[in-house]
């Protein structure tokens, strides 16, 4: 059996709702510099399955409740899509193309997820947000993108492919519900669990395990496991739940934001001023894209 849609919340606590979802993607946003500044170099897919398979299995093993009966494939679908062929996807892109290009990519996401509501979850088809997923690109794009953006084919076709697959990952996630009385930190479990087995043997095929783990790269390890993997994916299925899945999409504009804001920040790259305003326009985007805008109807007229 599967949960009705949680009540609709007041403005206040959708307000409180909105800031604690938009918790996980500006986690993910530390990715690149945790990544670069501690992990070992050369080892991306390993990353993403020590941010997955670990942390879902401590779910498992808090909730002690494995999924039942359809939710066994269910979760392998949701794991897949949301982890295990996103993570590969993302660390191709990273791969062919400038970070900048690979974040301007990913940030499609929400203009997708706005496509995809209307065919998976027969929604309305909504003008507003869907402008403000491309005014959010472009805030985006002025934020990350630079004179030496390249566009290699596959690069492109694997960043897209990326940001449609955790696009229908998040829409099913928000369509199928969950089974009655299961928690998001259930879910999470579920789905990273998942995730991390799709990743475990191409990671122990292609790359292998690390010769030399440090002290600051198992910091790291536990650092994407327990915040960027559990915690994050905790708060973000919890959202999705909760809120409109197009506007919750939209939060993840935050993971490119913060990204660079980091970026300035511990590693002195400079900002310019088109990328301020590109700072500015892509979390204006963010902001609005979370107003439902209310729509007159017209009374029939009367005989």
């Amino acid at each position: 059996m599967t949960t009705p849609e949680a009540p609709e919340t007041g403005v206040g606590g959708r307000v409180g709702l909105t800031a604690l979802t938009a918790l996980a993607p500006a986690v993910w946003g530390t990715t690149y510099i945790v990544t670069t500044e501690f992990l070992p170099l050369g080892h991306p897919l390993f990353a993403a399955l020590m941010r997955a398979l670990p942390a879902g299995l401590l779910a498992l093993a808090i909730v002690r409740r494995p999924p039942r009966g359809d939710w066994w494939w269910k979760a392998a679908v949701l794991g897949t899509l949301n982890i295990g062929a996103f993570f590969p996807l993302l660390f191709l892109t990273a791969e062919r193309l400038p970070g900048g290009v690979a974040a301007t990519l990913g940030a499609t996401q929400p203009i997708i997820v706005a496509f995809l509501v209307v065919a998976l979850l027969n929604e309305r088809w909504s003008a507003w947000r869907v402008v403000w997923g491309v005014v959010g690109l472009a805030g985006i794009g002025m934020v990350v993108l630079g004179p030496e953006a390249t566009l290699d084919p596959v690069g492109v076709l694997a960043g897209l492919t990326g940001a449609a697959s955790m696009g229908t990952g998040v829409v099913l996630t928000k369509r199928w519900g969950r089974p009655e009385g299961v928690d998001d930190l259930t879910l999470a479990g579920w789905q990273l669990t998942a995730g991390g087995l799709v990743l475990l043997v191409p990671t122990l095929l292609i790359e292998g395990v690390p010769v030399h783990v440090d002290a600051p790269a198992l910091a790291g390890y536990l650092w994407l496991g327990l915040i960027g993997g559990l915690m994050a994916y905790t708060l973000w299925f919890g959202g999705i739940r909760r809120l409109p899945v197009t506007a919750t999409a939209l939060l993840g504009l935050l993971s490119p934001l913060v990204a660079a804001a980091l970026g300035a920040l511990l590693l002195d790259e400079s900002l310019t001023l088109l990328q301020i305003a590109g700072f500015v326009l892509a979390l204006a985007a963010m902001l609005a894209g979370q107003i439902t805008p209310r729509t007159t109807r017209r009374k029939a007229p009367t005989s």
